[in-house]
């Protein structure tokens, strides 16, 4: 009896170290992001009280300067990646989203960020290869407020159905690594993208914007969208305020690197020619 616990103790062992190593597997980090995450945790430990948008707002700033760096989550194998060294206008966001959420939870541990980050990034929280990422940025609002994270407000804002057919992925395998020879996850991707075509959206159109422009807030995560075909978001910015105008902070191709727009939110629509408006989750 007593040789057959032991025997039972070390399957159970094994298999619990076998479930960690895969966990350690599944993300990818570096020394210098776990340095810029701590600094981050430091310099806003004690303002838990603050609001989740204003705590996104505060970490945004925070990154302020950070180089522009597109294809940061590409890797062969689908895992989380963490890099605040370099940021694209999602990772800019999701970031944002979850050091807020870490904080707010009164937790300032890599290992709590790390459950934030993936509860946001992947459809569940589950990585499940790299079907299982939120690709599509009108599908992470409308997953992120099915978990409780944000929550859609373009609709009662503007009421402005969005005709929104999304298709891009599957028709363009070639533009995305991963899909190169990969009919599972063209199937897979296709068969999502169905799905969210599917739903009731809604948006704010550009001409429209300065309309609603009280009911935007500081800390507000917005979908820019797109005329592109099969596309349904173009690029993400979070809200802020200059002068009593909404002003746009984000991760900026055009300027490399994360910046606070010069002009305001309707400057940057107006002079994108292939932006035709917004969509807004509102952080909780």
């Amino acid at each position: 009896m007593k040789q057959q616990l032991t025997y039972l103790l070390i399957i159970f062992l094994s298999a619990t170290l076998t479930a960690q190593s895969g966990n350690q597997k599944k993300i990818k980090v570096e020394n210098e992001d776990k340095e810029i995450l701590e600094k981050i945790f430091s310099q806003l430990k004690n303002k838990k009280d603050k609001t989740t948008a204003e705590l996104i707002e505060e970490t945004g700033r925070l990154l302020l300067e950070t180089p522009y760096v597109a294809h940061t989550l590409e890797t062969d194998k689908e895992q989380l990646v963490i890099n605040l060294r370099e940021l694209d206008c999602t990772t800019y966001a999701e970031n944002c989203l979850a050091i807020a959420r870490t904080i707010k939870k009164g937790k300032l541990t890599f290992k709590q960020f790390t459950k934030e980050l993936t509860l946001i990034r992947y459809r569940n929280g589950s990585i499940d290869g790299y079907p299982s990422r939120l690709h599509y940025f009108s599908d992470w609002i409308f997953e992120n407020d099915s978990q409780g994270f944000v929550k859609r407000v373009t609709e009662q804002i503007s009421n402005t159905p969005y005709p929104l057919e999304v298709n891009y992925m599957s028709n363009h395998p070639d533009s995305y690594k991963q899909l190169t020879d990969n009919n599972d996850f063209i199937a897979r991707i296709a068969k999502k993208e169905k799905e969210i075509s599917s739903r009731k959206m809604f948006y704010i159109p550009e001409n429209r914007v300065t309309d609603f422009e009280d009911k935007l807030k500081v800390g507000d995560i917005v979908g820019i969208t797109t005329s592109i075909e099969g596309m349904d978001i173009q690029h993400v910015v979070i809200l802020v305020k200059k002068n009593d105008r909404i002003h746009i902070m984000h991760a900026s191709s055009k300027a490399e690197k994360v910046i606070v727009s010069e002009g305001t939110l309707e400057d940057y629509l107006l002079g994108n020619k292939r932006a035709t408006g917004i969509m807004v989750a509102r952080p909780l």
